[in-house]
């Protein structure tokens, strides 16, 4: 079956040439030939092996498929594996598995060419955590059967909760006393134990069951359930505002840890006066959960008409619980609040010793006095350790007469945190204690001293009248000056100034040496008789020009109209507020404290406000009240249709381009996350609703992708949500294949955040059943024997589907004196029908029958029934 084809050289060949020889072969059978050619030169024989092959394929495929370790999401992972061919022509394979855990094979067989590679694709479902190592056969043509191994490691998403220095799992985290209004901080780490990222939210549940809103612990249960008024108080308080969490949500890493700052801020409880009547401790139980956001391992019940309340099961989640007390400042002083201090005069000095006391059996306190004009304290800061106390000297150093009432503010030290930076933790003032000082400071007795006044002799003077009283005392640096209204005296007035203007001021004639000092330009003095007008000089080099003083005047004029118009502004502003506040329907116009308490609202209450819902505060933990009242709002407002597509509105386009944090992800509700049909019979189709809850303030925009045969009639795929709303979208499952199916869709909010959902179904043929399988027929009474023996059974059909049935009497060789009615007909989904059997007596009529229940493209029952027959002799 080879052919040489070759002209041998007659001479030989030169250096540089060559021959060429061509071997043919033409193959008569299916199989491998060899043989050989002899080439001589010269001296030399060299054989050459000839080989004639049959094209055959070579398959090869890999003999391991591994997923390693992924979370439990109900989620359908795949991978790829390689079947290559290196033959020279195709090759079969066929893939077969009977395994318990359930895989998606696909192609199951196929054809691989020659020089080419086939993919298989190969899917797991991570429902429940376990270990799979599975295997599957492989049937490769030429090459037999071959196993391949599948593995993975599904394991559950871990969140736990750290000891920063130790590194234990923390279950509780106690603070301890804290003053009220102060804070203390304590630090976790919180461990991301799984082997993909995860985002998370800190959910603080104020109303978990063991939870303590500010009771005293230490006292007896009757006095606690019988103080109702702090029941009342405790009901309204939101517990965010005492436990602070930074940061409250973010992502981790695989097997990441990340520092939580936890912060505990106690609050004092009040009354609607403001009477501050609280316990001199209250006690505070808090359960802080931290949960993974996206994995929502739970479903959605099914909704109906008349209930709207939807639960879900928890995503994981790890609790903390926070304890801690808050205590008020126990600061005392003996003598205290009101200091008085004996009566001194002026440069004298008084003090008053006080004790501070610290009553507190639990916490030291810090102090610091505040400055006070007259008053000197000593020492001005301090600390007090508990049960302990400390003297404080106050001094009274009056600078002027008079009697001086005040009230001294005492600053109590702890620490808080930043109102701008929270993560930030100061020393600052939480608590101000307020003490009243009262001290008199009374003026001294003068003596009175003489000297010779060469200037006017007063009215009443002394017998020389050449003496008078200088009450100046130690003001002796001030030159006298009179000023007068020159209309008082008009005897000596010269008549050359008897027109002078009356609002001329008039001088001692012992004050030279204050007339030649720097006056105002606008005032004139003249002499108190003769009202002759002084000189007065004027220094040109620090006196202002005419020019000057008219700009200052005019900046001043200026400043004066731009403030007289701000505050013009300011109360028009404020009389337009007070006008939109009171020119409505629902104010009567009655003034505030006029004897009229406004009702209380809890946070429980809020679902029953209509308000427009503002954001939440990034730093402001969410508590299960409050996502319980988001929810209830959103469940108010239920629309199923009419929904835009794509957002159109600016407003929409806005929301809709948003990057939602973890805090709002966990706001929005889609589920179930795992949607289990049931079985469901081929050829049909059923619906399940996939719930929308938009528990946010903003628009959301969520678009469905899906790729399986089966779920292509849902629909809509995409849809924008307007705030507070609930809705769904119908997913409608149909398959022509029995089996199990197992396949999930993905999800995308605003086009940035991803979600998925499992679908699971058993597609099954059409079923029925029967009441009974044997049925014995008795005589109805009061009637003849030989009268039909009658009785019924019901056929029930419990899928989806109608079922369309035959009854098919199983035929012997006496024959059947049973009949059944009707014997052909249909069984509507989740309905029954019932049939009527019949025995007709006869004197050969047989006791037993059978009959078949056939169902078109679906099972077979067997029906026996036996007639009792009763004879009397």
């Amino acid at each position: 079956q080879f052919k040489l084809i070759v002209e041998n050289p007659e001479k030989p060949v030169a250096s540089g040439l060559q021959v060429t020889a061509f071997v043919e072969y033409y193959p008569e059978s299916e199989e491998n030939l060899q043989d050989s050619l002899f080439l001589l030169i010269e001296d030399d024989t060299v054989d050459i092996p000839v080989f004639g092959l049959i094209p055959c394929c070579y398959l090869e495929i890999e003999s391991e498929i591994n997923f390693g370790a992924v979370i439990a999401n109900s989620k359908i992972i795949s991978k790829e594996i390689s079947i290559a061919n290196h033959g020279s022509s195709s090759g079969t394979f066929k893939i077969s598995y009977d395994g318990v855990v359930w895989l998606n094979i696909e192609p199951t067989r196929g054809v691989v060419k020659p020089k080419s590679v086939k993919m298989v694709k190969v899917g797991v479902c991570t429902d429940v955590p376990r270990i799979i190592k599975e295997v599957i056969k492989v049937e490769l043509e030429g090459h037999g059967c071959t196993e391949v191994w599948i593995k993975a490691v599904v394991v559950e998403q871990v969140l736990k909760v750290l000891g920063v220095s130790s590194g234990n799992t923390l279950e509780r985290i106690n603070f301890g006393p804290v003053y009220f209004e102060s804070s203390k901080t304590e630090q976790v780490s919180l461990y991301n134990e799984g082997p993909e990222c995860m985002d998370w939210v800190a959910v603080l549940e104020d109303n978990a069951i063991g939870g303590e809103m500010g009771s005293d612990l230490q006292r007896s249960t009757d006095a606690v359930i019988q103080d109702l008024r702090l029941k009342n108080r405790t009901r309204d308080v939101d517990v965010s505002t005492l436990i602070l969490c930074i940061p409250n949500q973010g992502t981790l890493l695989p097997y990441e840890k990340s520092l939580v700052t936890l912060c505990f801020s106690p609050k004092k409880f009040k009354t609607n006066f403001g009477v501050n009547d609280s316990p001199p401790k209250q006690d505070y139980v808090l359960f802080l959960r931290f949960e993974a956001v996206g994995n929502k391992d739970g479903y959605l019940q099914a909704l109906t008409d008349a209930a709207t309340a939807i639960t879900m099961n928890p995503p994981h989640h790890v609790e903390l619980a926070l304890t801690g007390s808050g205590l008020p400042v126990m600061l005392t002083f003996n003598p205290g609040p009101v200091i008085k201090f004996m009566d001194c005069f002026l440069g004298e000095e008084t003090q008053v010793l006080c004790t501070l006391k610290n009553e507190s059996e639990y916490l030291p306190v810090t102090f610091s006095f505040h400055k006070a004009a007259h008053f000197n304290i000593s020492p001005e800061k301090g600390k007090l350790k508990k049960k302990s106390a400390k003297d404080v000297m106050f001094s009274f150093s009056p600078h002027q007469i008079g009697t001086f009432k005040v009230k001294q503010v005492v600053d109590i030290i702890g620490t808080g945190l930043e109102k701008n930076n929270l993560q930030v933790s100061k020393t600052k003032s939480f608590h101000q204690i307020y003490l009243s000082f009262i001290g008199v400071c009374r003026s001294k007795r003068k003596n009175i001293l003489f000297k010779v006044n060469p200037g006017i002799t007063p009215m009443i003077s002394n017998a020389t009248g050449q003496f008078v009283a200088d009450g100046t005392g130690q003001c002796t640096d001030v030159a006298p000056v009179a000023i007068l209204k020159s209309t008082q005296t008009q005897i000596h007035t010269h008549r050359i100034n008897r027109n002078c203007k009356s609002d001329a001021l008039i001088a001692f004639p012992n004050d030279r040496a204050a007339s030649i000092r720097p006056s105002e330009w606008n005032k004139k003095y003249r002499t108190i008789f003769t009202k002759t007008e002084r000189y007065n000089y004027i220094d040109p080099e620090f006196s202002y020009t005419e020019s000057e003083r008219l700009s200052k005047e005019a900046h001043k004029e200026y400043y004066a109209d731009f403030i007289s118009s701000l505050r013009q502004h300011r109360l028009q502003k404020d009389t337009a507020r007070q006008f939109d506040i009171y020119n409505n329907s629902v104010s009567t116009g009655l003034k505030p404290a006029e004897g009229l308490v406004s009702p209380k609202i809890s946070i429980t209450d809020f679902h029953k406000e209509k308000f427009k819902m503002l954001p939440l505060d990034e730093n402001c933990l969410l508590t299960s009240r409050k996502l319980t009242a988001i929810g209830s709002r959103s469940s108010i407002k239920e629309i199923w249709s009419a929904f835009n597509a794509m957002p159109s509105s600016a407003q929409e386009k806005e929301d809709c381009s948003l990057t939602l944090t973890s805090k709002q992800l966990h706001q929005i509700l889609i589920g179930p996350s795992t949607m289990d049909f049931g079985d469901v019979c081929v050829y049909s189709t059923t619906t399940r609703k996939l719930y929308i809850i938009n528990n946010l303030p903003v628009h959301i925009w969520i678009q469905i992708e899906i790729e399986n045969d089966e779920l292509q009639q849902s629909g809509p795929l995409s849809q924008v949500v307007p705030p507070l709303t609930k809705t769904h979208i119908p997913i409608v499952f149909e398959t022509n294949t029995l089996g199990m199916f197992k396949r999930s869709f993905t999800y995308t909010l605003n086009n940035q955040h991803l979600g998925h959902v499992l679908v699971v179904a058993k597609a099954v043929s059409v079923e029925l059943e029967l009441s009974a399988r044997e049925l014995i027929l008795n005589p109805i009474p009061g009637y003849l024997a030989e009268t039909e023996f009658r009785t019924t059974v019901r056929v029930y059909n419990r899928r989806n589907h109608p079922a369309e049935f035959t009854w098919k009497p199983v035929i012997t060789d006496r024959g059947t004196a049973f009949s059944i009615h009707p014997a052909k007909g249909f069984v509507e989904a989740y309905r029954d029908l019932e049939c009527e059997v019949l025995w007709h007596p006869g004197f050969n009529s047989p006791e037993a029958g059978e009959f078949n229940l056939c169902v078109r493209k679906g099972n077979t029952i067997k029906l026996k029934c036996f007639a009792k027959v009763t004879i009397h002799t």
